[in-house]
């Protein structure tokens, strides 16, 4: 299994960018997908979720800018990304975790300036 996280470049705050992660490979057990970023010197970071049952959720920093959405028959993950601020200046993952693996992307860089 591979993800494939793309669609990440420069962009202007208050810009959008829409980040697709691409699956291959057959992925039994899904219990979430999730995005993930990691800003320049800081930690990895939870960004969104989106259950099979299509639940979602956010941390505080996103709520209300992006959306996260998937298309399971096209083994898809999306993350909207609206009013973007140079805050949300990192490398984003994409990642599944199943019940037997925790897979993830490698990554996609995105800047937002000022």
């Amino acid at each position: 299994v591979q993800l494939q996280a793309s669609g990440g470049g420069l962009v202007q705050a208050g810009g959008s960018l829409r980040l697709p992660c691409a699956a291959s490979g057959r992925i039994n057990g899904i219990q979430t997908r999730r995005w993930y970023r990691q800003a320049p010197g800081k930690e990895r970071e939870w960004v969104a979720s989106i259950r099979p049952n299509g639940a979602v959720d956010y941390a505080d920093s996103v709520k209300g800018r992006f959306t996260v959405s998937r298309n399971s028959a096209e083994k898809m993950l999306y993350l909207q990304m609206n009013s973007l601020e140079p805050e949300d200046t990192a490398v984003y993952y994409c990642n599944i975790l199943t019940v037997y693996e925790d897979y993830w992307g490698q990554g996609t860089l995105v800047t937002v300036s000022s």
